[in-house]
């Protein structure tokens, strides 16, 4: 499965937390969940939908 990976930035609810700056990340949305990778991180986050409080997206799928 092709990953449709897109910049922006990714906001979490409180109490939920990733590691590394969420202001300019790679992001891809695969069901449930949102796949994360945050520049200087060797590797990719997911969390579950509901842990996102707003995703604000700056490119069309790459």
């Amino acid at each position: 499965m092709n990953r449709e990976w897109r910049t922006g930035s990714v906001e979490l609810m409180d109490g939920y937390g990733l590691e590394g700056d969420l202001s300019d990340v790679l992001f891809a949305i695969e069901g449930g969940f949102v796949n994360i990778r945050v520049p200087g991180v060797d590797h990719t986050q997911i969390v579950s939908a509901p842990a996102v409080r707003a995703i604000t997206c700056r490119s069309s799928p790459t």
